[in-house]
């Protein structure tokens, strides 16, 4: 699945303090790309290429403190996890975000109980 991907470069980037990372493109990683740029996670991305289209994705620091803690991977390509709206949990007491690809597109755990609808749990991020 192209989304572990994403996040693991993500994850990794952080962990070694760089100002950027960057990624294969797909609009399933534009749009978790634009979902974790709305909720500060990361600062900002770009498309870059024509043929070859990759991501430039700049990196959120708070004082030099990474944006994201730590990521936990439910959905694989070996098993998918389905939640309804009313089994999304909170991510660490509020603090986190659920991700959950939905007929609606990517939605964080939040807007999927406020629109009452369930779908892929893909990871909880924090």
């Amino acid at each position: 699945m192209s989304v572990i991907d994403l996040l693991i470069r993500i994850k990794n980037g952080y962990m070694a303090r760089r100002k950027s990372i960057s990624s294969p493109y797909s609009k399933f990683r534009e749009a978790i790309l634009s979902k974790l740029k709305s909720l500060g996670y990361i600062k900002d991305y770009s498309v870059s290429g024509d043929i070859i289209k990759t991501f430039d994705v700049t990196l959120q620091y708070n004082d030099t403190e990474p944006a994201i803690t730590d990521v936990k991977i439910f959905s694989k390509p070996g098993r998918r996890i389905y939640t309804n709206y009313q089994d999304i949990t909170y991510v660490k007491g509020g603090m986190g975000h659920a991700f959950i690809s939905t007929s609606k597109g990517i939605l964080t755990g939040q807007e999927a109980r406020k629109i009452h609808i369930g779908g892929e749990l893909l990871f909880h991020i924090w």
